[in-house]
């Protein structure tokens, strides 16, 4: 029976929180802009501010660096590289951008920092596996 390698398990975790994030945060603006304006074609903007904001912001920030990780996880699978070192980076990087979310709509700088400075080494470590 073949097994799916536990980096791709982290890899389908990390769109789950990419969902979440997704989910959180237009629900957040939905209780600034209304259903009519969401369902239209959205040609006028309607600002957010807060946490909804901030949920948006996070979800975008997501997005700049879940790229990266696909491809490095992938990249990764498919030469064969896998190992401590990659199953470490790729655990770093989805627990630290599960907790970035809660940190960053509570407005927390610092800690929030650090919390996305450590899944970038996350996938620093994974891209480092093909390397070595």
């Amino acid at each position: 029976m073949d097994t799916v390698a536990l980096e791709l398990k982290l890899l389908a975790a990390a769109v789950i929180v990419g969902l979440v994030q997704l989910g959180w945060a237009a629900f957040a603006a939905r209780g600034q802009q209304n259903l009519v304006w969401a369902a239209g074609p959205r040609d006028d903007p309607m600002p957010i501010t807060g946490v909804a904001a901030r949920l948006d912001r996070a979800f975008w920030n997501f997005m700049e660096t879940f790229p990266f990780f696909a491809a490095a996880v992938l990249a990764a699978v498919l030469a064969g590289k896998t190992g401590s070192l990659t199953l470490w980076g790729a655990a770093l990087y989805v627990i630290a951008r599960a907790l970035y979310v809660p940190l960053y709509a509570s407005g927390i700088p610092r800690i929030r920092t650090l919390v996305w400075v450590v899944s970038l080494v996350g996938v620093i470590m994974v891209v480092a596996a093909l390397f070595i």
